[in-house]
């Protein structure tokens, strides 16, 4: 347990491994064993650890400090008390955010930043539609007083004009396009029989065979009931931080200047439930190509406006990417940490 702030213990894990230190982070609704499996395949990249962040698992609940702010600066107390210099940060999901905010803020004590399915717009912003809308009017107002200049060459006045335009035209119809198109989740996979809640292991075997992976033991304790005689009970209450988390608002984060890897699920993977026979196979492929075109988007975002960072995408994977697809993550982690000075 590592204080962070008045009152405030983080609970820390550590898996050993030698050399660069290697902490992750969670996504939100999840604790730092949602790592168990998974951090024992990168000991021999270096020291591996895993925070859990405030309001979640063992860590303190304090009333406030929900905001990318002061999670970012809980992170950054973790490097300072256990002596962790220049350490990658591996973040799922949310934690893309707090990775971002510390590039930021503390970029002296990063050695580097891996994004495991979370370099979306809260990790590196991209102007959402009003914005766009708004950028368009002003490109249109300077295209009408462009156009009315003297005549000139056509090879002239179309390079003026996409000095003026950009991509401001383009990038607002995809806004729209995304926001006529947007189709309904296809469906959820099937509850499990009783006989999948007898154990927390018949539990696991059913994930696997529905979602296509097991959440860890010990995170799944902290996620589901577990009754006296080791059956699995129901899902918990989503923790209060979540919503905090939700609440608080985002930063705009809008470059990232030190050595990173984002990895993307794409296109993403709803688990081996989605291809079973009686799912309506066109709800499903209707979602996944709009699913896919939006995470492109975003991925795509992210080499323009990081062109120095290493962009991977992993056809299929879930957003649980380290779990379903673990091998390709730290092969990717991998080769990412070897490149590191």
């Amino acid at each position: 347990m590592v204080t962070v702030d008045t009152g405030v213990q983080l609970e820390v894990l550590d898996w050993g491994g030698r050399g660069r230190p290697v902490l992750l982070l969670a996504g939100s609704g999840n604790t730092a064993h949602v790592f168990d499996d998974f951090a024992p395949r990168l000991t021999g990249l270096g020291r591996v650890l895993a925070v859990t962040r405030r309001g979640f698992g063992a860590s303190s609940t304090p009333a406030a400090g929900y905001d990318v702010e002061r999670l970012g600066e809980d992170v950054y107390q973790v490097l300072v008390s256990l002596d962790l210099p220049r350490a990658v940060l591996i973040g799922h999901s949310i934690a893309g955010q707090e990775l971002s905010w510390l590039a930021v803020r503390h970029a002296d004590r990063v050695g580097g930043l891996v994004y495991i399915d979370a370099g979306y717009r809260y990790a590196l912003y991209r102007p959402g539609i009003l914005e766009n809308v708004q950028d368009l009017r002003t490109r249109l107002e300077a295209l009408e007083a462009e156009i009315a200049k003297p005549p000139r060459p056509p090879a002239e006045l179309s390079a003026a004009i996409q000095a003026v335009m950009g991509d401001a035209l383009e990038e607002v119809q995809r806004d729209l396009e995304d926001l006529r198109t947007t189709p309904p989740f296809p469906g959820a996979p099937p509850a499990p029989a009783a006989a999948d809640l007898r154990s927390v292991q018949a539990y696991q075997a059913w994930t696997r065979k529905t979602m296509g992976f097991a959440i860890p033991e010990a995170e799944l304790r902290w996620q589901r009931d577990v009754r006296d005689d080791g059956g699995v009970g129901a899902q918990r209450a989503p923790s209060a931080a979540a919503r905090a988390m939700g609440s608080a608002g985002a930063q705009r984060f809008t470059s990232i200047d030190v050595p990173a890897l984002a990895i993307f699920a794409s296109p993403h993977g709803l688990g081996p439930w989605a291809e079973q026979p009686g799912v309506d196979r066109t709800r499903v492929d209707d979602f996944l190509r709009f699913d896919t075109r939006m995470t492109e988007r975003q991925a795509r975002w992210f080499e323009r406006r990081v062109p120095s960072a290493r962009v991977v995408r992993i056809p299929k994977a879930s957003h649980y990417a380290f779990l379903s697809h673990a091998e390709d993550v730290v092969r990717e982690i991998g080769a990412f940490l070897r490149m590191l000075p």
